[in-house]
């Protein structure tokens, strides 16, 4: 196969591909170990962190739907001393970068989060959560009121070098708007989409299928929303986009490259098959190589719109 280049760099920092886990759906990156080649992907986003281990929302908590998958986990996580003491050594051993996603029910949690794991080295990055729509504190709170996107991007920026992505909801009117206000404060990427606020009824006992009422609604149902919203934020803020939301195959992936996506993350497929991010970087490689293209990076926002009909275009 002819020489791609498959790389990219954010604040320094250089990714060997453009294919990276989800937070939530691959775990701390350990768990799937023996199921796939993590050092064949871009980079592992680990599940959402808190400074404190979380028990999370009470089950029923995951529900399969038509085309998508419904989750109310509530950010259950291990806490920081345990993921520093368990999780850190191991992923100290990996070529891929790792991110660490950080959830918190306030802004000095964020920072407090940030900073203990910062000092302790061995991480890429950090992808700041404001958009989770299963938790009563912080989540959509703070993800859909751009001063509090930009306060947290601006404090979480004092507390490290490293490079800093906020993940935002699609659950507002313009996306646009809250990622102007993550770069506006240092963010070096954003990654869109976070999950929709959805839910399902059991018709025979007239109840909610989740304990939580509603939840996060993603795969592939979500793909041609989660596209629309990659596509205005890419047009309206000059640092990377990530993007997310029912990639199932590597022809999704390009789609989200041609809507104006930096790289992609992979993550309801991580249910149903955890080795869907290794062909998803080699399925972009062969049509690389078919279209006679040196570097996956030239069909980053190559999408060919008529800007004069395009709606999204009208916004800006």
């Amino acid at each position: 196969m002819a020489e791609i280049k498959e790389s990219f760099i954010i604040r320094g920092i250089e990714f060997n591909n453009r294919v990276l886990t989800a937070s939530g759906t691959f775990g701390y990156g350990d768990e799937v170990k023996t199921l796939t080649d993590v050092n064949r992907l871009g980079g592992i986003i680990t599940k959402s962190l808190s400074l404190k281990p979380r028990a999370g929302n009470p089950p029923v908590r995951i529900v399969e739907t038509a085309g998508g998958m419904l989750n109310s986990i509530g950010l259950a996580n291990i806490g920081v001393d345990k993921f520093i003491g368990e999780k850190l050594p191991y992923l100290r051993t990996l070529s891929t970068r790792i991110i660490v996603n950080v959830a918190a029910s306030s802004v000095e949690e964020y920072c407090s989060v940030v900073q203990q794991i910062d000092e302790q080295g061995g991480i890429s990055g950090f992808e700041i959560n404001v958009s989770c729509p299963n938790v009563k504190e912080g989540g959509l709170n703070f993800g859909t009121d751009p001063k509090r996107v930009a306060e947290i991007t601006r404090e979480v920026r004092k507390r490290t070098q490293r490079p800093l992505l906020l993940k935002l909801t699609p659950n507002v009117t313009h996306i646009s708007e809250f990622a102007r206000a993550a770069e506006s404060e240092g963010a070096d990427a954003v990654s869109v989409i976070n999950t929709l606020v959805g839910m399902a009824i059991d018709i025979k006992n007239k109840r909610p299928k989740l304990s939580t009422v509603t939840g996060g609604l993603s795969g592939p149902a979500i793909k041609p929303i989660a596209l629309a919203k990659v596509y205005e934020t890419s047009k309206a803020i000059k640092i990377p986009v990530i993007g997310i939301g029912g990639i199932q195959q590597w022809e999704d992936a390009i789609e989200f490259l041609l809507a104006g996506a930096t790289a992609i993350q992979v993550g309801t497929m991580n249910f149903i098959d955890p080795a869907g991010g290794e062909m998803i970087v080699d399925g972009i490689k062969q049509f690389c190589v078919k279209e006679g293209l040196k570097d996956v990076g030239d069909l980053v926002g190559t999408l060919k719109v008529d800007t004069s009909t395009s709606v999204i275009d009208s916004w800006r």
